[in-house]
């Protein structure tokens, strides 16, 4: 079986031998992600750091500012998926400490190299840790087509008032009341806001699908742009989006300067409220 949104505990434990990839991070912190996978691991699992292995270069060959957290090259994280032993039809499973904060951004970078079989880790793993660190078994898989879509800040520009852009900040940051990370407060015009705990339960893992599907549905229809502080939480959204069944395999476009790039600019418009 094939799982290519999320994967509870107990279907993971009956994967034949997945390549799991614990993301934990904090932003706030930036070595906490490692601490808590040195402390204790799911057994088998590799640490991917959110900074070094699933963002690139904060600046252009420009000098432009790209973002908090900008894509890296795509050649250079198949050649990581590579050393960590990725083949094609391999099932992947992310997983994080933050309810998927971190994990879903590695599962659309992982679409983003054409593979299809990702997952992330819905809610907590309840089996065993380990201190142990894998062995890694090189391979010599290639990245095939992309499974999911980008834009950068100057096509979305020129295309505000024809798509639709969701943010997935909290909504004191969205409405510009405070701004603790990036240069300006506020929002893309036009934008609409979900907060991407909302596609979380009490419970902290992902609503049904079908919850999913109700609340995500008003949200979709058209070219959905999905940003966030830094192009991380979006993805998130997309994978709710996903999950529900909304917006085609991909559940959107992302956005990947988000609102760190897009702010940084005093030429790019912005909105409050």
């Amino acid at each position: 079986m094939v799982f290519s949104t999320l994967i509870s505990a107990n279907e993971l434990r009956a994967v034949q031998d997945p390549l799991i990839l614990d993301c934990s991070f904090d932003l706030a912190d930036t070595a906490a992600g490692e601490r808590s996978y040195a402390a204790g691991h799911i057994p088998g699992a590799f640490y991917l750091h959110l900074d070094r292995d699933l963002a690139g270069p904060k600046t252009g060959p420009d000098g432009s500012f790209r973002g908090r957290h900008p894509l890296p090259e795509r050649a250079d994280f198949a050649a990581l998926m590579r050393r960590l032993g990725l083949t094609a039809r391999r099932q992947v499973v992310t997983c994080d400490r933050q309810g998927g904060m971190y994990a879903a951004r590695a599962w659309w970078m992982l679409r983003w190299l054409g593979h299809a079989e990702v997952a992330v880790l819905d809610g907590a793993w309840d089996g065993a840790w380990t201190t142990d660190l894998p062995t890694p078994r090189p391979s010599d898989w290639q990245p095939g087509e992309p499974l999911v879509r980008q834009i950068d800040a100057a096509t979305l520009r020129r295309q505000l008032g024809g798509v639709r852009v969701i943010d997935a900040r909290a909504p004191e940051r969205f409405r510009g009341d405070v701004e603790p990370l990036d240069r300006q407060a506020g929002h893309i015009p036009g934008a609409g806001n979900r907060f991407f705990k909302d596609n979380l339960g009490a419970d902290g893992r992902f609503k049904s699908a079908a919850q999913l599907h109700a609340e995500l549905l008003p949200l979709s229809g058209g070219t959905v742009v999905h940003q966030c502080g830094s192009g991380v939480t979006a993805c998130h959204n997309l994978l709710a989006m996903a999950h529900a069944g909304l917006g085609g395999p991909d559940g959107g476009v992302l956005y990947p300067g988000s609102w760190s790039e897009w702010s940084a600019d005093p030429a790019r418009p912005i909105a409050k409220g």
